[in-house]
């Protein structure tokens, strides 16, 4: 991600003679490396500079290429709407059993990912998007709707455990003035995989005009969810990781069972202003439903519905790299960018929004569920109005999803406290995508949905602006951050001697 010219430029993790001095052999006396000294060496392939294994620009890049192969095909399969499925009923039972046992593990997923370790807990959260996505293969062939709700349970869980797992990474890892771009750069890999996922189906539903995609499909999305899975597994602990300035991340060095326990209470003791965000974490997922079952699923046929998947994906990356930089601009101070970063999320809101009331008008659920209707096709008229709503509901929901990570993370620096607040963001984030798949099922109407929509963002953001205001600091010192911990400042402090700040380099 970095292609520096200079020795002087150069990050501290680069093992080179003539960037160690006294100095720093006396900081890593003080505190000594947890890997093993190939971890810590970047490397540099022609004009290609690689970060060194246990650094966090390569750690997190390890994590997105995880969440690219899982959850990004699992988002490709549910941007199709109905799972791929001419009815959206199966998925729609099966992501109810998701999302519910999403919401009760990912609340308590730091306890978990503290107690485990981040490798472990992201290793095994990676085995259930395969057996997901298994489950409608099957369903494909024996119309056994048992399987893929067991396999929406069981993903749940697994689901809860990942994503703690990588939101603690993405959000204790990086140093305070680059959060915001190590956000935008997971986002856009993991987002980068949606887009590809969403390919597959395009590519062989291209001459198709059916309801429903093919084995196929399925196959390649379960080869792609195994390998994510195995993948886990080259991760580094988190005590292992190391960033330029030679600081460590903040964490238990002896967690217990009891010990995370508590932890997770005392996290909401502690920082009980973290519920002002809780609405936006609701609300965050809220919209999923609507979007591919009410839009892209109800007017599209598959190979428009896959089309459309490309585009909103693509829509993300795009939106995640323009608020994730943004939020990282340094002539401006952090508390001022939250404030302005909340002012743009609640105008687009009401832009956009405002647009899908426009389109929302024109249809109904009893409509489009009528045997004799035709669903729109990319080659008939009226298509391209639609088509960029689609893609700026993807724009908006990168939008939002950056500027809450870097809300959290602009909190606290602590790696537990963040573990915790990962879990609570995801357990109430999947409890909304429960009810709304739910509300769905059960049919109703297309406008009551898209109102609820619009309403909890728009609410959710004026709940939120007390804290955003009062509690966004422009730095957190590192006596805070080190209070949740059983660690010293001394063992976690910037140690080596040169100035290679990551700031200057990203």
């Amino acid at each position: 991600m970095e292609t520096p010219n200079e020795k002087t430029t150069r990050p501290a993790w680069t093992a080179t003679a003539d960037l160690h001095s006294p100095a720093d052999d006396a900081a890593e006396a003080r505190h000594p490396l947890a890997g093993k000294p190939w971890m810590y060496r970047s490397r540099r392939i022609g004009p290609i500079y690689i970060p060194a294994y246990a650094s966090p620009p390569f750690q997190l890049g390890l994590v997105a290429v995880v969440c690219f192969l899982c959850p990004g095909m699992f988002n490709a399969l549910a941007g199709l709407g109905g799972g791929g499925q001419f009815d959206a009923t199966t998925a729609n039972n099966a992501n109810v059993a998701l999302y519910s046992t999403f919401s009760v593990v990912g609340f308590f997923a730091g306890t978990f990912a503290n107690r485990m370790g981040i490798k472990l807990t992201l290793s095994l959260g990676g085995i259930g998007y395969f057996i997901y996505i298994a489950s409608f293969l099957s369903y494909n062939r024996n119309q056994n709707g048992g399987f893929p709700i067991f396999a929406g349970a069981l993903l749940g869980v697994c689901a809860g455990l990942l994503w703690c797992a990588q939101g603690a990474i993405m959000m204790s890892y990086p140093p305070e003035a680059s959060k915001g771009r190590y956000i935008s750069w997971f986002w856009m890999i993991f987002n980068f995989g949606a887009v590809l996922g969403s390919l597959i189906p395009l590519g062989q539903n291209m001459h198709s005009d059916a309801g429903g995609v093919n084995d196929g499909t399925y196959i390649g999305f379960m080869v792609l969810t195994f390998c994510g899975a195995a993948l886990a597994w080259f991760l580094v602990d988190a005590r292992q990781v190391q960033r330029a300035d030679g600081s460590h991340v903040v964490l238990m060095k002896h967690p217990t069972w009891q010990s995370e326990l508590l932890g997770l209470l005392e996290t909401l003791k502690t920082d009980s202003w973290v519920v002002l965000l809780f609405p936006m974490f609701l609300a965050s997922n809220w919209f999923y439903t609507y979007q591919f079952n009410d839009v892209n699923l109800a007017r599209f046929n598959v190979r428009t519905r896959a089309l459309n998947g490309v585009l909103y994906w693509l829509s993300q990356i795009v939106g995640a790299y323009i608020f994730g930089y943004a939020l990282d601009i340094s002539r401006v101070r952090r508390s001022m960018r939250a404030r302005a970063a909340w002012v743009v999320l609640f105008v687009i809101t009401m832009a956009i929004w405002g647009g899908g009331y426009a389109w929302q008008r024109q249809y109904t659920r009893a409509e489009t569920s009528a045997e004799d209707y035709v669903k729109m096709d990319w080659t008939g008229g009226g298509y391209v109005g639609p088509m960029f709503l689609y893609m700026f509901y993807g724009f908006y929901d990168a939008a939002w999803q950056t500027c809450v990570y870097w809300f959290m993370g602009a909190l606290t620096n602590n790696g537990r406290k963040l573990a915790n607040f990962a879990g609570f963001y995801k357990g109430i984030q999947s409890a909304g995508a429960a009810i709304m798949f739910r509300v769905d099922a059960l049919g109703a109407p297309f406008m009551n949905e898209f109102a609820s929509c619009w309403g909890l963002l728009a609410g959710s953001l004026l709940i939120a602006l007390p804290l955003i205001i009062m509690k966004v600091r422009d730095t957190v010192p590192l006596e805070d951050d080190i209070k949740f911990s059983d660690e010293t400042i001394e063992e976690v402090m910037p140690t080596l001697a040169h100035e290679n700040q990551e700031s200057k380099i990203n």
